[in-house]
């Protein structure tokens, strides 16, 4: 029996988050076969991961026009325009119906290790791009396989991957021995275990985007029930007229107003701010944790520290394909000077497809929040029209794959439902992460959201 043409080969698909889900309902249209690899045990699973926190966009943004193709012969009705889900409706909703229509085109359990071309590492050039690409992966129960690829799109995101406390991009001295002490996700307080650990406590927040506002107004909350429970709010930078966000010029009244939620918390003493603070070491002090400045500050002893600065890529496993990425943000190099968040904010950002997203390794694509890389910027609706240029390019319909389908609002729509990060690098009015302008929060995987935040 004769091997199959690279041609006939699916096209894997890294992460069924929603624009891996995506990407595969644009496959299924053009006539393709996706096989979508998923880490977890479900669809959306980084997206359950912060099933607690409501996005900012509400459903007429988080959905796929060719993902509802493929789910209106099943009854889905879908949900109302104008509510904003959380990540838990927005994965139990739409998510996971889009996986169960997929069926056997969606695997659970299997964790990509690597991605090369067949008998051929990186080095070597000889008929390289005549080669399928080899996908290694290992199983649930452990195994491992190896799969024939056509193609790989991968939209694993990058909330796996969390950015450390320490300001220059690594973990601060002492963070990784007080892991205990440490989270990088917004904390669940309808969750006992988790109220319990920071009711009555003092928890130093550090970071300041969308997603330390949500913790800030958290504890807040908590506070009000629980005596003592206060927040040392962390900010690399200092407090501007922008800090808390557009309040009531914001477009988007949910963001707006967590902004303002994150101000009233200063403002009634359940948190206070330290600016200008960049972490370089995390000491004990009995059973708790004293924070050191690189200037030498010291800020007085905390219970917790919850650190949201940010997510960033794993590449790792994409080591033996040729990548053309931008040194700083490690993103796609065509791409980076679009993205750049020195620059850039999510209403500057202008849709893009393959001719931005190409790499040296024909056939390989990063996109929806792993696209970005580090940049705190990405649009979730950006990332739909990724993926329908990018499989567009594959069906060989060049002129659709150059086309710019997609109009954003005014001033976009953010990934993350509140799961932006702080960067040093935030554009000039920006609060401190992505969305300088009013912009509404989705996934990409933004992007805590996976998959993804911002």
């Amino acid at each position: 029996m004769n091997a199959p043409t690279t041609d006939q080969l699916p096209v894997v698909v890294i992460g069924a988050g929603p624009v891996g889900l995506a990407a595969a309902a644009h496959l299924v249209e053009r006539g393709l076969e996706p096989l979508v690899l998923e880490a977890g045990p479900s669809a959306g699973t980084a997206v359950r991961d912060w099933a607690h926190v409501r996005l900012f966009s509400p459903w007429s943004e988080v959905t796929n026009a060719a993902a509802e193709k493929l789910l209106a012969p099943t009854g889905w009705v879908h949900p109302d325009d104008a509510i904003y889900p959380t990540g838990g409706d927005w994965a139990e909703q739409y998510l996971q119906p889009l996986a169960d229509v997929l069926g056997d085109k969606v695997r659970y359990g299997a964790t990509v290790t690597g991605v090369a071309r067949s008998g051929r590492d990186r080095v070597v050039d000889a008929d390289r791009d005549e080669q399928p690409f080899t996908v290694h992966l290992r199983t649930a129960d452990g195994g491992e396989e190896r799969l024939a690829a056509r193609a790989v799109i991968d939209a694993s995101g990058t909330w796996a991957v969390p950015s450390p406390m320490g300001a220059d991009g690594l973990p601060a001295l002492g963070e990784q021995a007080a892991a205990d002490r440490i989270s990088y996700r917004i904390p669940d307080l309808k969750d006992p275990a988790v109220r319990a650990r920071y009711a009555g406590k003092r928890t130093a927040v550090i970071g300041s985007g969308a997603s330390a506002f949500t913790a800030l107004a958290y504890l807040a909350d908590l506070a009000k029930d629980e005596p003592g429970t206060h927040a040392v709010w962390i900010l690399r930078r200092g407090i501007g007229a922008n800090t808390f966000g557009g309040g009531e010029a914001d477009q988007l009244p949910a963001r707006g107003a967590l902004g303002q939620r994150a101000k009233a918390a200063v403002e009634a003493g359940h948190a206070s701010a330290v600016t200008g603070f960049r972490t370089r070491a995390v000491e004990r002090d009995g059973e708790q944790l004293v924070l050191v400045a690189e200037d030498g500050r010291r800020l007085g002893p905390v219970d917790e520290v919850i650190v949201l600065t940010g997510l960033r890529p794993d590449l790792s496993f994409l080591s033996e394909v040729r990548l053309g990425l931008d040194e700083r943000l490690q993103a796609p190099t065509a791409l980076a000077p679009l993205i750049d968040p020195n620059v850039h904010s999510c209403g500057t950002v202008y849709p893009h497809g393959v001719t931005e997203l190409s790499h040296p390794e024909q056939g390989v694509y990063l996109v929806g929040m792993k696209s970005y890389g580090r940049a705190p910027t990405f649009l979730a609706m950006t990332g739909y029209e990724q993926v329908r240029s990018l499989t567009a390019a594959l069906a060989g319909d060049q002129a659709a794959a150059e086309r710019v389908e997609l109009v954003l609002p005014e001033t976009g729509v953010c990934s993350g439902g509140g799961l932006i990060e702080e960067t040093d690098a935030a554009p000039s009015g920006d609060g401190g992460g992505c969305c300088a302008a009013p912009a509404s929060l989705q996934i990409g995987t933004g992007t805590p959201a996976t998959t993804g935040g911002c």
